[in-house]
């Protein structure tokens, strides 16, 4: 009897399909049935091969060997994962296998991933596509009960590999130009380049900034205050001299109201999350970062299979979603949501007003609940976090908009103008799926003048003055990015760029990077050393502000990134030939390695300290890892060699119960707090064998920290030669 077998981009989504499918007998690599069989990649199996498989000429990083232009780009199968290949490839030439279904994740990488396996295995049979947004049994069902041709997707395959061979290109040939041009492991690429820029041109306006000492003017009325404001409507005095002669005026006068003002207005939800927006309120409320939130997201998706494909670029559904929804509130009337999605439940119809969109839906819709029932004592505390966020804004945009008064006042006092603002509620509407830890219509207030609770008042009515009050002020800085709203300039970078058109396409293509990527384009800024976050605030390191000024300024601008992601947009819809695209990125490549070998910058080690590398004898550079450690690495890319000086750790001071560090190494590591309290390793682990059950929970622990901190010899090497995985 023949088989169909299904190629799964993880084990664990692989082992989800198997088991819908009835699949239960365990072989290499696989797991099998009466008519399924289930295997899987370990994400990419296959990779663009590095440049020495081209040219040994290439193995060395030499100046003079760049650029590096192969006439045809080959892939080869990674060696760490070579033995999960060719138990895919021996499966794919069973005689009994008759066809195949792709069953990666629904986006242009997984088609990649599925496509050079199948390429490398010499795969021509039959094939299907499964394209579902939830790893419910009922959509993995659904889904293969309504599979796709695989040829549907070539054109979307063509853009992934497009850009694939784009990044090797370009990225590889700059990176080594600036590391051998500067003899510093120094790396650009066309999403990390303009992002890091974007931090840098931030950090240069905070620096060049030169506050200006202001006051406002506030009167104390009966039941409120009132603010003063110019002919303009500006509420800032930059002359100090006539803002205390304007406060001594206006001392035991009288205000009128001479004019009230009562708006209803009426917001509308917000919309339904996708990724990016969702890493931004998780890193608003929580702190988490991108890369954390994806992960939390990624195991609500695949393990507790609670929330739809968290990689989405769009924030509605489609119309033919709509029959789903009831059951889907049925299925998150637990806990503390129970309440309002019973409520939103009995209504009919559902209103969708906000959420249905099949225009705005491009691969995959907005991040929602699925079907499946729910077990939150299973999630962990970060998991249940991200479901919280999810299930809230789900509530909320199946609710009826908010509707508040606003009720405005002017006042004149000898001449002066002054203003009050104060609200009410007239429907909660979808406010009531948040508590009072989320306050949206506050983050409308102006600066210099906060909404009130108002006393009725009637026009023309004149209210004594019971204090005048003047207020000083600075004009502040452009605040440092934070990784939320570093999200939201990658998704919006129009603001930094010039040409119209330009901006338009920056907009139309969704940004630097994809909601997929760009956690791992921030997390690639930190391995490199190019930023330091402080609190929740992102810096750039030295290092960091440097490469930007070396890197060629076409790669600086968000501006090529939008002509890339354009033109790969035009490839997956069958517009453009991917060739043509490869061929000018050869090109581009060529000139901008020229450019590095032209330029007559110079870079410094600002961080260099006097301790030699014990490897090659070069003075180790201090730098700062991402979590508030640090490390000495060497700056030679061909050792380095790294030590780790400290690490901010999870164990908590027995005494003031802070986070304490672990410093040194060996036997000589030992945990230190602010608090001036000091735990030898060998201390620590008795301590916690005696209090938490044993050597093995000690040993875990530690392995935990272990894999925080960031790690490794030849880093850069590594990096490189993952190339791929991080610029995809």
């Amino acid at each position: 009897m023949s088989k169909t077998l299904v190629l799964a981009e993880k084990p664990s989504v692989g082992r989800e399909l198997a088991r819908v499918l009835g699949c239960k007998q365990s072989g290499e690599g696989c797991l099998e049935g009466a008519q399924y069989i289930v295997t899987w990649a370990l994400g990419h199996l296959i990779e663009l091969a590095p440049p020495e498989s081209y040219d040994k000429a290439w193995q060395k990083w030499d100046l003079l060997t760049l650029p590096m232009l192969p006439d045809h780009l080959k892939t080869v199968v990674i060696p760490q994962s070579a033995r999960q290949f060719r138990a895919v490839q021996a499966l794919l030439r069973r005689k009994d296998v008759s066809g195949l279904v792709i069953s990666t994740d629904a986006g242009r990488e997984g088609e990649l991933v599925a496509r050079w396996i199948l390429e490398k295995a010499g795969w021509h049979g039959p094939t299907q596509r499964l394209w579902i947004s939830s790893q419910t049994d009922k959509a993995i069902r659904d889904g293969f009960a309504h599979l796709k041709p695989a040829a549907a997707y070539d054109n979307l395959y063509h853009s992934a590999r497009a850009r694939s061979e784009a990044d090797w290109l370009v990225g590889l040939n700059v990176t080594r130009a600036l590391t051998c041009k500067y003899n510093a492991q120094l790396s650009a690429g066309r999403v990390q380049t303009p992002t890091l820029a974007l931090i840098v041109e931030r950090e240069r306006e905070i620096r060049a900034f030169r506050p200006k000492p202001f006051h406002t003017l506030r009167l104390q009325l009966p039941g409120f205050t009132a603010a003063w404001r110019d002919g303009n409507g500006q509420a800032r005095i930059f002359d100090e001299a006539a803002a205390q002669a304007l406060a001594a005026r206006l001392e035991g006068k009288e205000a009128r109201i001479t004019q009230i003002k009562r708006t209803v207005k009426e917001v509308p939800p917000p919309a339904a999350y996708d990724l990016t927006e969702l890493q931004r309120d998780a890193n608003k409320k929580y702190a988490y970062s991108a890369k954390e939130t994806l992960g939390m997201m990624q195991s609500l998706y695949e393990t507790h299979k609670v929330l739809t494909y968290p990689r989405t670029d769009s924030r509605y559904l489609t119309a033919d979603l709509v029959p789903t929804l009831p059951e889907r509130l049925a299925s998150v009337a637990v806990d503390v949501y129970k309440d309002l999605a019973l409520s939103i439940r009995r209504k009919r119809p559902l209103q969708t007003k906000y959420l249905v969109n099949d225009a705005k839906v491009t691969d995959h819709h907005a991040i929602i609940p699925t079907e499946e029932q729910v077990d939150v004592w299973r999630m962990s505390g970060g998991e249940r976090n991200i479901y919280d966020l999810v299930v809230r804004r789900f509530l909320a945009v199946l609710l009826p908009p908010c509707r508040y008064e606003e009720l405005s006042l002017t006042l004149t006092v000898d001449g002066e103008t002054f203003t009050a603002r104060g609200r009410r509620m007239l429907e909660t509407g979808w406010r009531a799926a948040y508590d009072r830890s989320f306050d949206a219509l506050d983050g409308e207030d102006e600066e210099d003048e906060r909404v009130q609770a108002l006393p009725d008042a009637v026009e023309g009515a004149v209210l004594p003055i019971q204090g005048v009050k003047l207020v000083p002020g600075q004009t502040a800085p452009p605040g440092r990015y934070t990784e939320a709203s570093l999200l939201s300039a990658m998704e919006h970078p129009g603001a930094h760029v010039q040409d119209r058109e330009q901006r338009a396409l920056l907009e139309a293509t969704g940004g630097l990077g994809t909601p997929a990527t760009r956690a791992d384009i921030i997390e690639k800024l930190f391995s490199a050393f190019y930023l330091e976050r402080r609190g929740k605030e992102l810096f750039p390191t030295s290092k960091g502000m440097q490469v930007v000024e070396l890197a060629p300024e076409d790669l600086r601008s968000p501006s090529l990134t939008a002509q890339w992601e354009g033109r790969l947009g035009a490839i997956a819809r069958g517009e453009e030939p991917e060739r043509a695209f490869v061929t000018e990125m050869r090109e581009y490549a060529a000139r901008l390695v020229a450019q590095v070998k032209a330029s007559d910058a110079s870079y410094s080690h600002d961080n260099q300290t006097r301790s030699p590398c014990p490897e090659c004898g070069k003075f180790l550079l201090r730098v700062k890892t991402k979590r508030g450690g640090e490390m000495l690495v060497c700056p030679d890319r061909e050792c380095g060699y790294r030590r780790s000086l400290k690490q901010v750790t999870n164990a908590r001071c027995p005494n003031c119960h802070k986070k304490m560090e672990l410093r040194g190494e060996g036997e000589k590591q030992m945990f230190a707090c602010v608090c001036g309290y000091r735990e030898k390793l060998s201390d620590f682990k008795a301590r916690k064998a005696k209090a938490g059950g044993g050597k093995r929970d000690v040993r875990r622990y530690l392995e935990q920290q272990e894999q925080r901190q960031e790690s490794g010899s030849s880093a850069l090497a590594q990096q490189l030669a993952k190339w791929m995985e991080q610029h995809s």
